[in-house]
C-alpha cells in the first residue's frame, strides 16, 4: 500500500468539520479486487468536502481468477477492513450510505456467503455492481478532470481485477455523455497470479501488450478513437492506482501526497522512463520504493503492461492523473438524490454535467 494512504483523504487542513456541523453526511464504500475503500462527506458550494476517509489493500481476489473461489485469509483481510469502515461510519451517522464491490465479487462462485458474512458481521450491506456501472460512477467521479478543452475524453481504471475503459463526449457547453465503454476481464492481482510478481520477460511483456490491444483495436474502430486523436480532439485520463503512483514518481516525493498527484498531466515519454526504471528493479526494491510499498510493489509490472497497450493504441501524447473514481462518484449520486442542485444534471444514466 502506498505509504500515508490509509489517511489520504482525513480532513484537509484548516477545514475540519466543526463538531456542531449540521450538514448530512454521505458515505461511500469501494471494495475492489485489491482493497477497500471508503469516504465520509458533506455537500459544500464546489460539491463535497471530505471529512473522513480509509483505504486498506486487502487483496480480496487473490487467486479468484485461478480458484473461482475466495482465500479465507483474504475473507478474513476484508472482513476487518470493513468492521473498521463500519466504526468510522458510526462516529458521523451518515444519512446515506453505499457500499459497491466489483470484479473480485463478479467473479468469486462463494460470493454470497461471503457478502453474508460482511453483513452479519459488520452490519455493511454490499451490493455487486457490473462493469458498466463501475464505469458511470469511476466517470462521474473524475468530475472537472474530463472538461479541459477537448470534444472527447478518453478516461480507463486498471483494477485488480478487470480494466474499465470508457469514450466520453465532452463538448463545449454541454453536458459530458459516456458514449461507450469496455470491461477487460483481467487487471494488475489477475495478472500477476497468473505471471508472477518478480519480473516480466520481454517475450511475456509482447505477448501481454498483444491481449490487451485485442480487447482495444475493435472498440477504437467501433468509436473512431484514432481519428478523433489524429484530430487532436482527445483527452486521456487515467483512474487507477498504478497511473497515480506514477505520478508519485514523477514528482519524485517522498511519499505519497493525494493533493500533488492528482489532477497532474504526464507525458507519454516520461511514463516510458519511469517504467523502465520500475523494470529494471527487483520485486523487493520495488516494494522498498516509497510511493509503491507492499500493496503495489508486485503489481506494478502488470498495470504498467496494460497502460502500455493503452498509450500504444492511443498515442494521445499526455496522460491526465485522477486520484479519484467510484467513491467520488457514489458520493455525487447519494448528494443528488437528496436534492442538492450542484450534482441533480450528473445523475442521468449517461450523462454527466462536468
Amino acid at each position: 500500500m502506498k505509504p500515508g494512504l490509509e489517511n489520504q483523504h482525513a480532513p484537509q487542513t484548516g477545514r475540519k468539520v466543526k463538531s456542531d456541523d449540521c450538514r448530512k453526511r454521505y458515505a461511500a464504500i469501494d471494495l475492489g479486487t485489491n482493497s477497500c475503500r471508503l469516504l465520509v462527506a458533506v455537500p459544500d458550494n464546489a460539491g463535497f468536502h471530505v471529512i473522513d476517509g480509509f483505504s486498506k489493500v486487502v487483496r480480496l481476489g487473490d487467486r479468484v481468477s485461478e480458484t473461482g473461489r475466495f482465500q479465507q485469509s483474504a475473507i478474513d483481510r476484508t472482513v476487518a477492513a470493513l468492521r473498521n469502515c463500519a466504526e468510522r461510519m458510526a462516529n458521523y451517522g451518515p444519512v446515506a450510505v453505499r457500499a459497491v464491490a466489483t470484479q473480485a465479487c463478479r467473479q468469486a462462485q462463494d460470493v454470497d456467503a461471503f457478502l453474508d458474512r460482511t453483513k452479519r458481521e459488520t452490519g455493511i450491506e454490499l451490493e455487486v455492481i457490473d462493469p458498466s456501472e463501475e464505469a458511470a460512477l469511476t466517470v462521474a467521479g473524475c468530475g472537472d478532470l474530463l472538461r479541459k478543452g477537448y470534444a472527447h475524453a478518453l478516461v480507463f481504471d486498471i483494477g485488480g481485477g478487470s480494466t474499465e475503459i470508457m469514450w466520453i463526449a465532452t463538448p463545449r457547453g454541454e453536458p459530458a455523455r459516456m458514449i461507450d465503454m469496455i470491461s477487460l476481464p483481467f487487471g494488475v492481482v489477475s495478472l500477476r497470479d497468473e505471471f508472477g510478481a518478480e519480473s516480466l520477460p520481454s517475450e511475456t511483456f509482447e505477448e501481454l501488450l498483444k491481449r490487451v490491444d485485442q480487447h482495444l483495436q475493435p472498440f477504437d474502430q467501433r468509436n473512431g478513437i484514432s481519428q478523433a486523436i489524429a484530430a487532436n480532439t482527445v483527452r486521456m485520463v487515467g483512474a487507477s492506482g498504478t497511473v497515480t503512483t506514477l505520478g508519485a514518481m514523477y514528482l519524485e516525493l517522498p511519499r505519497y501526497k493525494r493533493n500533488r498527484v492528482d489532477g497532474l498531466e504526464m507525458r507519454f515519454d516520461s511514463i516510458r522512463l519511469i517504467g523502465a526504471q520500475l523494470a529494471g528493479m527487483t520485486c523487493e526494491e520495488r516494494i522498498a520504493h516509497p510511493c509503491l510499498g507492499h500493496g503495489r510493489g508486485d503489481l506494478m509490472l502488470m498495470g504498467l503492461a496494460v497502460l502500455r497497450a493503452v498509450c500504444e493504441r492511443w498515442p494521445v501524447g499526455k496522460l491526465g492523473v485522477a486520484d479519484r473514481g467510484i467513491r467520488e462518484g457514489i458520493l455525487a449520486e447519494l448528494m443528488a438524490a437528496d436534492g442538492h442542485d450542484k450534482f441533480g444534471p450528473k445523475l442521468q444514466r449517461g450523462i454527466f454535467e462536468i
